[in-house]
């Protein structure tokens, strides 16, 4: 049974990854894309926006695509295998030592999950060229704006998620540490740019976007080792899952990119 629920995860996962673009998902990159660029994405998931990055590099450039989930690459793999430009791998950021250095490395909502940010920094500024630069996209999780205010309930969740995270070593505002991070690690000509994710009714998909936290509240992690009552986890889905259907107006998700070169 927890197989059967480790594969429904991952599937839901791809899923997630592969409704991603980089016009909607990463929404300020697209000008420093240049044909003939080498480009690393760090954390791709499935590869849905490093796709989009090959189409602007070209046939003379290329896009290597690195995660650490199996299930991710080979579903990419398969999904863009008539994309000549890009490449998958399955490997982690510090097992990764190709020959070839990169123009530009990017990383999308990856270093809000890791408790060693500024040594996966570090790792990306050996792989890059001369003169080249680095872009990580990231979450503000303390600044999440809801309206209106959603359930007791699931705000009691969400602070307990927060506490989760934090105990485990991970950055919870590390859109806002970034540019701190970026110049420990050596990077200069420093730049944060506002990316913020605002999901409303202009858009067709924000009810299911805002729905992120019932999908995350689905995961039993947090009940087992004991930051949880299973019935808080099960009254915040049933009640968030209702403020959404009748309530729901927007959610704003609190998101920078931060550039920086060597």
């Amino acid at each position: 049974m927890k197989e059967n629920k480790h594969i429904q995860r991952d599937e839901e996962a791809t899923k997630i990854f592969d409704n991603r673009s980089l016009a909607n998902d990463y929404k300020n990159l697209a000008p420093i894309l240049k044909p003939g660029m080498k480009v690393l994405d760090v954390g791709c998931g499935t590869g849905a926006i490093s796709k989009d990055i090959g189409a602007i590099v070209g046939v003379n450039g290329k896009v290597t695509g690195i995660d650490n989930t199996e299930s991710f690459i080979l579903s990419g793999r398969e999904s863009y295998k008539d994309i000549k430009n890009l490449e998958l791998i399955h490997v982690d950021l510090f097992d990764f030592n190709p020959e070839e250095k990169f123009d530009l490395i990017i990383s999308a909502r990856v270093l809000q999950w890791l408790s060693n940010p500024k040594e996966a920094l570090l790792k990306m500024k050996s792989l890059l060229k001369p003169n080249g630069q680095i872009s990580i996209l990231d979450y503000d999780h303390t600044n999440l704006d809801w309206n209106p205010s959603p359930p007791e309930s699931m705000q009691a969740f969400y602070d307990t998620f927060l506490k989760w995270r934090h105990d485990a070593g991970m950055n919870n505002r590390i859109a806002e540490d970034l540019p701190k991070l970026l110049e420990e690690a050596g990077f200069h000509a420093i730049e944060k740019i506002n990316s913020d994710e605002l999901y409303n009714d202009e858009r067709a998909d924000y009810k299911s976007k805002i729905g992120i936290w019932s999908k995350v509240a689905g995961s039993l992690q947090m009940v087992e080792e004991g930051y949880l009552d299973n019935e808080l986890r099960l009254k915040a889905i049933e009640e968030y899952n209702h403020w959404i259907a009748t309530e729901a107006i927007s959610m704003t998700m609190k998101l920078n990119e931060v550039r920086g070169k060597i």
